[in-house]
Formats: C-alpha cells, sequence, structure tokens
C-alpha cells in the first residue's frame, strides 16, 4: 500500500513539474494588456441636443390668426397635392430646400421661382445631415461630426441655391431640427437665423392625412407650421392640402418668415 501511495506522489509531482514547464511564468502579467486590449472603449457621451421652438409676431386680432407654414424638401419628388394648393389659392410659405432635392425637382423649382409673392426659400442643407458637431445618430441620422462638417453642410446648400438661381439664404433648418448648442453659434456667426417651430405638422410627413389635418389646422395666433412638401406618395400630404384650406376658410393669415419679427429659443433667432 505505502508502495502504491508512493508511486502515485511521485506521477503528481512530475505531472505538475510538466505543467510548469509549459506555462511561462510571465502568463499573469500577459492577461492583463490582453485583456485591456479587447475590452470596449467607452461610449463618449451623447451630445445634449435641442429642438427650438420659433414665433412670429402675433396679429393680435380676435378671428385673425397669423402664422407662419414651413415646408421641408428633403430628398424625394415634390408633393403637388401641397404645391398646387399653395399657388392656387395664393397662400405664401417659407420652403427649405436641400441641394439634392434642387437637383431632382427642377420643374417645382421653375414653380417657386416664378411666384416670388409666394414663396419664400430658404436653406435646408447640403445632404439633409443632422447640424451637430458631435458624431451621433438622431432618428438613425448620423450627425455631422465636426464644425467643419457642419460649415461644409450648411454653405453647400446655400451654395447649391444660388447656382439654381435662388436668391442668397438668411435662414437654415437642419435636418431632423436638432442641434447643439455649439452648432448653433457656430451656424450663427455664419449668418444664418435658424428655424425652429411651434407646431409639427405632420410628423416628418409620417402620419396619417386626417391627424395631420387636425394638427395644422390647429394652428394659433403667432405659430410657425412645419410640414413636409416632398413626400407625395405618403398620406400626410392629403391632409397638409386640405388643413390649408381650413385655414384660409377662418381668415387665417399666412406669412412668410422675411415678412414678419420672429422670436426664436436657444439663441437660434437672437
Amino acid at each position: 500500500m505505502n508502495r502504491i501511495l508512493l508511486a502515485s506522489a511521485f506521477l503528481l509531482a512530475n505531472m505538475s513539474a510538466a505543467l510548469a514547464d509549459e506555462v511561462p511564468p510571465t502568463l499573469p502579467a500577459a492577461v492583463g494588456p490582453a485583456s485591456a486590449a479587447i475590452s470596449p472603449a467607452p461610449k463618449a457621451p451623447a451630445p445634449k441636443l435641442v429642438e427650438p421652438h420659433l414665433h412670429i409676431a402675433r396679429s393680435n386680432i380676435a378671428g385673425h390668426a397669423r402664422i407662419a407654414l414651413t415646408f421641408d424638401a428633403c430628398m424625394g419628388q415634390a408633393d403637388e397635392r401641397i404645391l398646387s394648393t399653395l399657388v392656387r389659392e395664393r397662400i405664401p410659405a417659407t420652403i427649405f430646400v436641400t441641394a439634392r432635392w434642387l437637383k431632382r425637382n427642377p420643374a417645382a423649382v421653375a414653380v417657386f421661382l416664378q411666384n416670388p409673392d409666394l414663396f419664400e426659400l430658404e436653406n435646408h442643407g447640403e445632404n439633409h445631415i443632422p447640424a451637430v458637431d458631435t458624431p451621433t445618430l438622431i432618428y438613425g441620422i448620423a450627425s455631422a461630426g465636426s464644425p467643419q462638417a457642419v460649415r461644409q453642410e450648411v454653405e453647400g446648400g446655400a451654395a447649391a441655391m444660388v447656382a439654381a438661381g435662388i436668391p442668397a439664404p438668411h435662414w437654415f433648418r437642419g435636418s431632423t431640427a436638432k442641434y447643439d448648442l455649439s452648432a448653433i453659434g457656430e451656424i450663427r456667426a455664419m449668418g444664418y437665423r435658424i428655424a425652429g417651430y411651434s407646431v409639427n405638422g405632420d410628423g416628418g410627413s409620417l402620419l396619417g392625412a386626417a391627424i395631420t389635418e387636425r394638427r395644422i389646422a390647429s394652428a394659433r395666433d403667432g405659430d410657425v407650421v412645419i410640414s413636409h412638401v416632398n413626400q407625395p406618395t405618403h398620406a400626410a400630404g392629403e391632409g397638409v392640402a386640405k388643413a390649408l384650406v381650413d385655414l384660409k376658410a377662418k381668415g387665417t393669415e399666412f406669412v412668410r418668415l422675411e415678412d414678419v419679427e420672429d422670436t426664436g429659443d436657444d439663441k437660434t433667432t437672437e
């Protein structure tokens, strides 16, 4: 029995020695850096974003509300349901256009330019990139990500407008209408007022016709309404067109942003 125990002890000792030869003594030190290398880098804090409001000077006349209609022309095609209603009813509006939309819609641009009493054309950027100067995602869209990229988005949009025969813009509205405060300062330093809004008419053109009509028709004296004029296949456009007729029937005064005084928060118009 003693011989068996001695043999077992001898075998275990040899196995321990063999394992010690195979595992280098520096292994614990090597594990630390390797683990650090594969650990995910800490995420940068998300930038603080704002979605500024904008109001215009009220008429302060009972039964005679004054509102500003603003439309984003992001990408896609012109919505003739809305455009034809604006022209037929002689309703003025401010249209924010991207360089991408201008290239695809020369016929609509011609209508705008043929009706300078109705349409004020302003800058919606070059490529419909959110004007946020740190990297982030907004509604799944990558932001500009740097001050230089914000400047390119603004300047590229303005250059495309001038090239299309449109007067140089004075207002800017970025994709998603969200900004960080530093980008607002940069855009203001470029000489632009930044167009927020007070009534979201069509939920990014994703709402149904009935709810869109109700939202826009609910606009009150001094409101700035945002909707879209670039989604002709969406039901929202039908609601926009109906709401315009509803408001006109109520005696609403429609104005463009260039026609009236305004007040924007987050230092967007100061």
